[in-house]
């Protein structure tokens, strides 16, 4: 029974994009037994996709900031003492960093990569021992997609099936009277105007539907307030995991969102979903693998909420 690692740590975006790989792995090689190691934020997504039997957490991010505490470095010795208890048959990191490159050489087993001319930092390929090459000038999805069919040599099959277990995240039979309106973003020229959203969620009430504001931080908390206070009769979010907003998404009769991972996690969950992008080209990047998703604007070509709308309604 073939043991493969996968290794894609980060950004919530990367990680839903991992999903297909995963799917793919599941379908075309019979008893494949499929761990993932991913940092601690993220490690939820990972526990719902169907196929996925072990999440191995790791926390770069916060032993970065306190390599001088001695418990960081006992769980890097745990983690360690973690991979050395299985030896798989293919390590595929498919994000392609020196970080993940690093951690590959902690797993015992075959790693397969992108080679240098594929990847964005190239000295990670030095971590392979298989090196394969794949297209930068496509999709995220894909490329991943890609790396794991030549990593284990099947063809590639057609469809994007991320994966995601159906207990986990509800069914839709009966989709609620409300669209999730995803306004948040680390960078500030991802932005959507708020002035846009609040055009929006009127536009939804007067059609019926009420706008579901999630929020992460306190800036984004208060943003929300003001868009819902802008709306009227929109409806803050309680703070969720990133399973509980899998299964509100799920819930949604649609969601509108800026260029974020939750949107791509959206579009995952099977839910029609608008992708809104001010300050980036979603041909690379952008939502993938549905027919019920639509991605508008670009750089510095933000879409007006009237056109944001129609899409919604083309969908839904």
């Amino acid at each position: 029974m073939p043991r493969i690692l996968f290794v894609k740590t980060s950004s919530l975006g990367d990680v839903v994009h991992n999903l297909p790989a995963v799917s793919d792995v599941a379908r075309c090689v019979p008893g494949a037994t499929i761990d993932w190691l991913i940092e601690e934020p993220f490690a939820e997504v990972a526990t719902l996709h169907a196929a996925v039997r072990r999440v191995i957490p790791v926390a770069l991010r916060r032993w970065r900031r306190a390599l001088w505490n001695p418990a960081v470095w006992s769980e890097i010795g745990a983690l360690r003492r973690s991979l050395a208890t299985e030896r798989y048959d293919t390590v595929i990191d498919t994000q392609g960093l020196v970080k993940s490159a690093l951690l590959c050489a902690l797993a015992r087993g075959e790693k397969h990569g992108m080679d240098r001319a594929s990847l964005r930092e190239p000295l990670a390929a030095l971590g392979y021992d298989v090196r394969h090459t794949i297209p930068r000038a496509q999709h995220a999805v894909e490329r991943n997609r890609q790396l794991a069919a030549a990593a284990l040599g099947y063809p590639l099959p057609q469809g994007c099936d991320y994966g995601l277990r159906a207990e986990r995240i509800a069914p839709r039979a009966a989709p609620g009277d409300y669209v999730v309106l995803l306004t948040m973003s680390s960078r500030g020229d991802k932005l959507w105007p708020e002035a846009q959203w609040i055009e929006l969620g009127r536009a939804l009430a007067e059609r019926g539907l009420k706008s579901l504001l999630p929020w992460g931080d306190a800036s984004e908390r208060a943003r929300c307030e003001r868009l819902a206070l802008g709306i009227g009769g929109a409806e803050l979010a309680q703070r969720l995991s990133l399973g509980e907003l899998a299964r509100a998404l799920r819930g949604a009769r649609g969601v509108a969102g800026l260029d974020t991972g939750l949107s791509h996690l959206a579009a995952a969950a099977g839910v029609p979903v608008v992708g809104i992008y001010c300050a980036t080209d979603p041909a690379l990047t952008g939502l993938h693998g549905s027919a019920r998703l639509r991605n508008l604007g670009s750089t510095g070509a933000p879409p007006a909420a009237a056109r944001v709308l129609a899409a919604l309604e083309e969908l839904m």
